[in-house]
């Protein structure tokens, strides 16, 4: 775990083993597992750094670890969480260009709902002073996945692409990558996101019954690719309309049935993430704040993001 909890407790100077409250689970189920626990979090070693928390992002893989669901494992006990931002409190042996003091976000296999986070400086990046915190701690997990999504697929300006959950957090930011690249883009959405994604040059679409009919209405010269985030009836519309599954990705469902093709995140990249800030800074990418909760509100935050329909992300903050 990367907090490695079991560290024996030590004197409270930043480079020794300090306390935090972190946010965990030691049996699978739903939000009612998740208690507020004092742990140890261990001195960061050669090639890490140790993070003070302002803000976690919470995914639909989060929740899906935690009921057992989802082909991503971690032991028990568990700390949630897995994109983080904050300010760096003490650094490893080996890490040269990051110092105490520095804004950073990025992306662990689990524990980033935690006062102090211990990451990889591999795996973390810096925070412009121009982008806030908060959004920051929202970006590494899902901009890296729709980025890395954007690249499987070979694209050329002008193609028309199909995004569903497309004002979520990955869809959103995924939508808005596309469109800096010059493809036209159609995002399935609720109809309260329909403003927002028009606003970002998307055309919505409502998603349910009917959708194979209004996305060939909208496609009439038909869609080079389809990005799915929310499940098979988006695969089931591009495969009638004739879209060839090879040109089908989808992070929400089992793939196999379908014939298409699970395309997530690649191992964590720092100049993806260099480059996702730097669009978020310079606005060609917003990440909406659907809700912020406080660290002893996590339960509650959970409830939140597992009844959907969110625009932009929720997230944790101390």
């Amino acid at each position: 775990m990367s907090s490695r909890a079991d560290a024996p407790t030590a004197d409270s100077s930043p480079a020794a083993p300090v306390p935090a409250r972190a946010a965990r689970y030691h049996s699978v189920g739903g939000p009612e597992v998740i208690d507020i626990e004092t742990i140890t979090v261990a001195a960061p070693e050669e090639g890490e750094v140790r993070i003070r928390l302002a803000a976690t992002g919470l995914n639909p893989v989060d929740y899906k670890i935690r009921r057992g669901t989802s082909r991503f494992t971690v032991s028990l006990p568990a700390t949630v969480g897995r994109e983080f931002s904050g300010v760096v409190e003490s650094v490893g042996g080996d890490v040269s260009d990051i110092a105490v003091g520095d804004r950073v976000f990025g992306s662990i296999p689990s524990g980033a709902a935690c006062d102090l986070v211990l990451a990889p400086a591999e795996a973390i990046a810096p925070v412009p002073d121009d982008v806030h915190l908060e959004v920051a701690g929202g970006l590494a997990l899902a901009g890296q996945t729709a980025w890395d999504a954007l690249e499987s697929q070979t694209l050329a300006e002008g193609d028309t692409i199909v995004v569903s959950a497309a004002a979520g957090g990955v869809g959103g930011i995924l939508c808005q990558l596309a469109v800096a690249r010059g493809l036209r883009v159609i995002g399935t959405a609720s109809e309260s996101n329909h403003d927002w994604l028009t606003s970002r040059g998307v055309v919505p679409v409502l998603y349910g019954e009917g959708l194979t009919e209004r996305l060939r209405d909208a496609a009439a010269d038909g869609i080079t690719a389809v990005f799915d985030q929310h499940g098979p009836e988006t695969i089931r519309a591009a495969l009638e309309l004739g879209v060839p599954p090879e040109r089908i990705n989808t992070i929400a469902t089992d793939p196999e049935p379908f014939g298409v093709r699970r395309v997530g995140r690649g191992p964590v990249h720092a100049p993806t993430l260099r480059a996702l800030v730097a669009l978020v800074g310079s606005g060609e990418v917003e990440v909406p704040i659907a809700a912020r909760y406080p660290l002893v509100e996590v339960r509650e935050a959970f409830t939140r993001l597992e009844s959907g329909h969110l625009r932009g992300k929720i997230v944790l903050v101390p």
